[in-house]
């Protein structure tokens, strides 16, 4: 593989949409959210670990992570943050390393919400695309999809790099702030770009 995009933006910024349309032209995607929900669903590699650190209450009654649970726990508290992190890290990034090594497509995407935030990516990949938006576009995506409230969604965009910094950051970007269709037609483009790229070498 001699290509590797790193996909980032904030939450609600239009990641998942962007990676499916990669992926349709021909890209190999690797979600860490995706492995990061493989974790820690029922009897999960990581399940162990988090109920040994947090007890009970945060683990289903299936052996699965209680999402809503640790959701408020972790973002009203760096502490506990910062343990889960220490938990899933490295088995998202060790997985995504098992992954990478067997791309076969003309290159190949990572998306990480938290790339520009966390160690252990960069080494792997070759540039950053982050998808953008407007704080009002995040915020009323997010309460559309999960049904979190406002409060919720702000705090986690608060433990995430501003727009401002991610965009510093970019090698490429995509501005999420119009319909679907200018979406694609920007993954377009930078996917001719990216082969352009390869084939450079």
């Amino acid at each position: 593989m001699s290509l590797i995009i790193g996909l980032t933006g904030g939450i609600g910024s239009g990641k998942t949409a962007a990676a499916t349309f990669f992926a349709a032209l021909g890209a190999d995607v690797i979600d860490t959210d995706v492995i990061a929900h493989e974790l820690t669903r029922p009897h999960g590699a990581a399940i162990s670990a988090v109920r040994q650190a947090f007890g009970e209450r945060y683990i289903t009654e299936d052996s699965a992570l209680n999402r809503k649970e640790m959701r408020k726990l972790i973002f009203s508290d760096d502490d506990s943050r910062r343990k889960l992190e220490a938990i899933l890290h490295p088995l998202i990034r060790t997985e995504v390393a098992r992954r990478a090594a067997l791309f076969c497509g003309p290159y190949g995407l990572i998306v990480v919400p938290l790339l520009l935030e966390t160690c252990g990516y960069r080494e792997m990949i070759h540039r950053v695309l982050v998808v953008d938006c407007c704080e009002y576009d995040q915020i009323a995506r997010t309460v559309g999809r999960t049904g979190m409230d406002e409060q919720t969604v702000r705090a986690i965009m608060a433990t995430q790099l501003s727009r401002a910094e991610r965009l510093q950051q970019a090698d490429d970007v995509i501005s999420n702030d119009s319909d679907i269709s200018h979406l694609k037609q920007q993954v377009e483009a930078l996917h001719s770009k990216y082969l352009a790229l390869r084939d450079r070498g």
